[in-house]
C-alpha cells in the first residue's frame, strides 16, 4: 500500500527544506515503479534471448548430425550394393572385405543417429522455460507487493 503525505516540507533553516520520510509524491513513486518495471522486463528479454540462443544451437547440431547420419546412410547403402556386386563377381575374400566395410559405415550411421536424436531431445521444447518460470515468480511478486 502506497501512503502520500500531504504535510508541506519543512524548513530546515536558511534556504533549505526537507521532507517527512515516506513522503515522496506519487509521481515520483510512479516513475520509479515504471522504471523498475522497464529494467526487469529487458533483464526477461535477455534472458529469453540466452535461452533460446543455447536450445537453437542443440538443434543445430541434432540436425547437422542427422544430415550426417542419412549421408553415411546413404554410403552405407552404396556398399551394401558394392557388396552384392563383388560376392557375386568375385570369390569369398572380395565380398568379406566389401561387407566388413559395410558394417563399420552402418555402424557409424546408427552412432550418429542416436547422438543426434539425444542433442534434439535435449533442446527440446523450444521455449524459453527458465524465463517462463522468472517471469511467473517476478509476477507473483508483484501482486504480493501490490497487496501490501
Amino acid at each position: 500500500m502506497i501512503t502520500v503525505s500531504t504535510a508541506q516540507p519543512r524548513s530546515a533553516g536558511p534556504g533549505r527544506q526537507t521532507r517527512d520520510p515516506g513522503a515522496e509524491p506519487v509521481s515520483e513513486l510512479v516513475q520509479r515503479a515504471s522504471q523498475q518495471l522497464t529494467e526487469l522486463v529487458r533483464g526477461e528479454l535477455r534472458l529469453a534471448q540466452a535461452e533460446m540462443k543455447e536450445k537453437g544451437k542443440r538443434y543445430g547440431k541434432g540436425g547437422g548430425l542427422f544430415g550426417g547420419a542419412g549421408v553415411v546412410g546413404f554410403l552405407t547403402l552404396e556398399a551394401l550394393v558394392v557388396t552384392a556386386i563383388a560376392a557375386l563377381a568375385v570369390p569369398l575374400p572380395v565380398w568379406a572385405a566389401a561387407l566388413i566395410v559395410t558394417a563399420v559405415l552402418g555402424a557409424i550411421t546408427a552412432l550418429m543417429a542416436v547422438t543426434g536424436k539425444k542433442q534434439i531431445s535435449e533442446g527440446a521444447p523450444p521455449v524459453p522455460g527458465q524465463t517462463i518460470d522468472s517471469v511467473k515468480a517476478d509476477v507473483a511478486e508483484i501482486k504480493e507487493s501490490a497487496q501490501r
